[in-house]
């Protein structure tokens, strides 16, 4: 087959993969209707809103103790940090258990080292 042939066949196929897929789309539509029907399913049901998660936005790393507004640091610094030290509106983050204990941890690994009980 040269070129003109294999492109007129490929129109074709599309062609007769567009009518299958109207077909096909239409039954499962109407399959869909049905199951709707026949379980009382609601719209929220079938299409429950998931809320879409910013890509772009970060941890917040300042806070307005006036306002309680909170910026990433990123992008256009908010008016109430704007010349000032930005120090002074960092949000302290707790530290993770796993850091809290781990003094504990190496001193039961030390212990088990000498055949001891930890403190």
């Amino acid at each position: 087959m040269n070129l003109k042939e294999l492109l007129a066949a490929k129109a074709a196929l599309d062609a007769e993969i567009a009518t299958a897929r109207k077909g096909e789309s239409a039954a499962a539509l109407r399959r869909v209707q049905e199951l709707v029907s026949e379980f009382g399913f609601t719209m929220q049901q079938v299409f429950p809103l998931v809320p879409l998660k910013d890509k772009n936005a970060g941890e917040a790393k300042y806070q307005d103790p006036d306002t309680g507004k909170t910026w990433t640091g990123r992008g256009k610094p908010p008016t109430w940090i704007v010349g000032k030290n930005r120090e002074d509106f960092l949000i302290v983050q707790p530290e993770h258990e796993s850091h809290q204990r781990a003094p504990y941890l190496a001193e039961m690994a030390a212990a088990a080292g000498r055949n001891e009980r930890p403190c």
